[in-house]
């Protein structure tokens, strides 16, 4: 029976998940207080520690160093619901072998205390703590699994391959890798390969030397070379041609590029990490994409999800790209009423986070008050709140009954989905979750709400 330790200030959530773990068979012991969570593990040894970050007496990453220091073996998670790349990167520097986003997915939960409880908390990689602003913003559970992956790829030589939709912030991942990485020191160089074309794209990567065709006047070092013991990425990889496949190849395996015009090798030192928005597998059935390229691209992949599916993250992001704008407009930084944010949140963003960032600077630059209304949104995004017929309160009905259509209404405009539901609402995905078996609302009320709307 494995004995774990929980500290969380949040004693209901504390209990929550010792009641988890203890359906699993665990033996837990949980403390609302850091400093008496040193006396407990000075009296009694562990399996595995669960801590939260923020606490009031001490936070979560000088209580895990302590308790390492009596216990160097103790392997210890990390939860927080304040997710961000340094958050994750710093967690696992002192020493965590997981990193966890409040409120937490129970299946979530139970795999990582599984993962946990067989792997020595030495093993965990040792990274830099930087405090650049990556820009990276959100805490929802989708994102913290991509700080989490982040944070454990960074410090290594493996080649990285970001998948993702367009705008949902792949370059800012690849820049967010290096600068956790022991080549921070070094440039960080990015190419759109899909912005370039073929007849260039082999002189930009490669370089040429002098000669070597019309206009070549001079020697010019390739990106290659100039990324010599940094970062390149690769973005849209996807649309490179087989040929230029092929010279990529050579390169990754090699380590060594060619300019053209030359028939001297030279030797370069580079991280590759590569972006697509493409579906890199199907490319390769269909024949357009080498797979031994694809494998030597795909050693660690993370996927960058799109914002429609963490719709809890966008007035976290609503809120940093008002204070970017204003600064980058010399404009004082506006406010957002609850009705505009509703809207931003229940809209589908089909450009993701860039098309939100626009659309933010827009507002900024033409809005003639504050706060911002729906009024000042596009037309586009007011429209996904157009048309709803107001007849939750026709029949004047109780305050319990009202809540209950209010959430069955909002469920349906999202169209199901928790996570964008539970912004709208202003709670969390858990609270959602038991507001629904409050009021007894099942997601097919949910659809057939949606449908009577679309209809």
């Amino acid at each position: 029976m494995p004995k774990i330790l929980v500290v969380d200030d949040d004693i209901v959530n504390a209990k929550l998940i010792a009641e988890i773990l203890e359906e699993d068979g665990a033996e837990v012991v949980t403390s609302s207080s850091p400093v008496e969570a040193i006396r407990i593990g000075d009296a009694r040894s562990f399996d595995l520690a669960i801590v939260d970050v923020r606490m009031g007496e001490l936070d979560g990453v000088s209580l895990l160093k302590r308790l390492r220091t009596r216990d160097p073996s103790l392997p210890i998670l990390v939860m927080t619901g304040f997710g961000s790349v340094e958050g994750a990167v710093e967690a696992i520097s002192a020493g965590a072998v997981d990193y966890l986003s409040k409120p937490m997915n129970i299946d979530q939960l139970r795999s990582a205390v599984r993962r946990s409880l067989h792997t020595a908390a030495g093993s965990a990689q040792r990274l830099p703590v930087d405090q650049g602003d990556d820009e990276m913003v959100g805490r929802g559970e989708a994102m913290v699994d991509v700080y989490r992956t982040i944070a454990k790829v960074a410090p290594g030589r493996s080649t990285v391959l970001l998948r993702g939709e367009s705008g949902t912030g792949k370059e800012l991942v690849a820049r967010a890798i290096h600068r956790h990485s022991q080549r921070k020191a070094g440039p960080f160089i990015a190419i759109d390969c899909g912005a370039i074309p073929e007849s260039l794209l082999e002189s930009e990567l490669f370089g040429y030397t002098k000669g070597s065709f019309t206009g070549a006047l001079v020697d010019k070092p390739g990106l290659f070379s100039e990324a010599d013991g940094g970062t390149l990425l690769l973005d849209e990889i996807g649309n490179v041609s087989l040929a230029m496949q092929a010279r990529l190849l050579r390169v990754l395996q090699d380590q060594q590029v060619r300019p053209i015009g030359s028939n001297r090798p030279r030797s370069v030192d580079v991280r590759i990490v590569a972006a697509t928005n493409l579906d890199l597998e199907a490319a390769v059935a269909r024949g357009s994409f080498r797979q031994d390229l694809y494998y030597r691209l795909n050693v660690v992949s993370i996927a960058i999800p799109p914002l429609r599916d963490r719709a809890e993250d966008i007035p976290l992001l609503v809120e940093a790209f008002l204070h970017r704008a204003a600064r980058q407009n010399s404009k004082p930084v506006l406010s957002v009423t609850p009705e505009a944010m509703q809207a931003l949140v229940a809209y589908e963003w089909p450009g993701n986070v860039r098309e939100l960032a626009h659309v933010v600077e827009r507002v900024v630059v033409l809005s003639q008050s504050d706060p911002i209304g729906v009024e000042d949104l596009p037309l586009e995004v007011r429209g996904s709140r157009a048309g709803t017929p107001d007849d939750l309160t026709v029949d004047h009905p109780t305050l319990e009954e009202l809540k209950r259509r209010y959430i069955v209404r909002v469920v349906a405009e999202a169209q199901g989905n928790i996570s964008r539901a539970a912004a709208v609402l202003g709670v969390d995905r858990r609270s959602l979750y038991r507001m629904m078996r409050r009021y007894k609302i099942n997601p097919s009320e949910s659809r057939r709400s949606s449908e009577a709307t679309v209809r």
